[in-house]
């Protein structure tokens, strides 16, 4: 009951409220597993549960906490099932859920250092913590020209590092985009579809955005990007920024980053990599080859809260020289001034990125880590792997099935030989049974259906009965005729 003069939560009820909440979630993550992986409700079917109107006096919690599971669970994809399978994984885990709980009860606003200097300084020493874990370039931690940010997610970061992009190449004349023509960026047809919206976003427009062929494992092709460059060069418009992808959305595809990148320092191109999937991978010493030439970069970025069990949202942003992103980001009002920011002994994140708001994210990083450590990171990563080599044996040993394309770390991209419609409706049908979810893609033209093997809770034998369930709704479906 809220305290009947200020109407407040009182702390006794708080404590107590807040302990029933802890259980609400320990059982629902003890229970997820049984219930259905997508979503069962129509459109409208959660505001139809809903009052129309909002309540003129304050009611019970435990009436909230009802409501919760009647009223809002059932409108719920479950991201955190074991079987769930579809786009990436999303996994959180107690320590990330503890770690934010704590974050939103600080309620810090960390745009400045001085507005709370943990905030900063932990988050600093994490981003540095994670290039020692993933053995990134020492030019992208804090003790030299770089270091790095979190980022809400790599969409956030694409546009930040073609933001900094921009205004390196028009030497700080970023508000007019006629210096040197055009600007130009560049990225693979598999690269994510948040490349062209930060292009759009930045002013440059889809028309100077360049799609470059990709080869037959869907890698962009550096001779391809060479020549769109040298092109663009002669015509006398201006390249700007290109993106390479480790571990592509649709199909994991690896970019040479290392051929992309001399092409790059050929032109004096800025060159950012996206790994939001897959940068968690190298974690594993034996998995650090899908950041082969990653030195020759100028910008990186990988999201924790896909395959590190970190809660969404946490995207690791890395600039080998922050110079450009601050330039570009900075706007200092009169009532942002504090003596530590002007004497240069602090790093103010709010010119890292485009808001001024910034919550603690960095709590939910530290305690992950701390709980897993490195080795039980791996642990998981490496399982995970290894149950998507299972599936694609699987896949090649069932004759009315093929892989569509080649199996990269944990994903496994595959389809039926009876054709688009066919995989189409098979999709359909195991969707809609409760008991897993997929999503699929398009690769070299055809409709393909994708397993991504990530949740925190997922083992071999969810996926195991998976592709039982695939292959008895493929032999025969009602409905299903190749």
């Amino acid at each position: 009951m809220a305290d009947d003069h200020t109407f407040h939560m009182a702390p006794d009820e708080f404590r107590r409220h807040g302990r029933s909440v802890i259980d609400w979630i320990a059982d629902y993550m003890a229970t997820v597993e049984a219930m259905p992986v997508l979503s069962q409700d129509r459109p409208g079917a959660v505001r139809a549960r809903l009052p129309a109107h909002p309540p003129e006096h304050g009611e019970p919690f435990e009436t909230v906490l009802s409501d919760l599971t009647s009223v809002i669970l059932p409108g719920v994809t479950h991201w955190q099932s074991p079987n769930f399978f579809a786009f990436f994984p999303a996994n959180v885990s107690g320590p990330s859920v503890l770690g934010e709980l704590v974050s939103a009860a600080l309620g810090i606003q960390g745009m400045l250092w001085t507005t709370s200097p943990a905030c900063t300084e932990l988050e600093t020493h994490m981003l540095d913590w994670i290039v020692d874990m993933l053995d990134l370039p020492a030019t992208f931690g804090s003790g030299g020209p770089g270091g790095g940010v979190i980022q809400d997610s790599a969409s956030s970061a694409s546009l930040c590092a073609l933001l900094a992009a921009r205004e390196r190449v028009t030497e700080g004349a970023a508000d007019k985009l006629g210096v040197g023509g055009a600007l130009t960026v560049y990225a693979s047809s598999q690269a994510h579809s948040s490349i062209e919206k930060a292009v759009r976003i930045a002013g440059l427009g889809s028309d100077n955005y360049r799609v470059v062929d990709v080869d037959d494992a869907q890698r962009m092709r550096p001779e391809a990007l060479e020549a769109a460059i040298a092109g663009d060069v002669v015509a006398g418009v201006t390249p700007c920024m290109v993106v390479a992808t480790v571990g592509t959305t649709s199909s994991m595809a690896m970019d040479p980053l290392r051929a992309i990148g001399e092409v790059c320092r050929r032109f004096d191109v800025w060159l950012h990599v996206d790994a939001a999937m897959a940068g968690t991978a190298a974690v594993c010493p034996e998995l650090r080859g899908l950041h082969d030439g990653l030195e020759l970069a100028n910008s990186y970025c990988f999201n924790p809260h896909k395959w590190m069990f970190v809660n969404f949202d946490c995207d690791c942003f890395y600039v080998a020289d922050r110079r450009p992103l601050v330039a570009a980001l900075s706007i200092l009002p009169e009532y942002l001034r504090n003596a530590a920011s002007e004497a240069g002994d602090v790093v103010d994140y709010r010119d890292w990125q485009v808001p001024l708001g910034r919550r603690f994210r960095s709590l939910k990083l530290w305690f992950v880590i701390r709980h897993y450590g490195v080795e039980g990171l791996r642990h998981h990563v490496r399982e995970h792997i290894a149950i998507a080599a299972d599936l694609a044996k699987w896949v090649e040993a069932e004759r009315d099935f093929e892989l569509a394309a080649p199996v990269s770390l944990n994903l496994v991209c595959f389809r039926h030989r009876g054709g688009d419609a066919f995989n189409q409706a098979l999709l359909e049908r195991v969707n809609a049974s409760g008991a897993m979810y997929l999503t699929h893609t398009v690769l070299d033209g055809s409709y393909t259906l994708r397993v991504s093997v990530g949740g925190t809770n997922t083992t071999r034998a969810h996926v195991e009965a998976a592709w039982d369930r695939i292959c008895a709704a493929a032999s025969a479906p009602e409905g299903l005729v190749p």
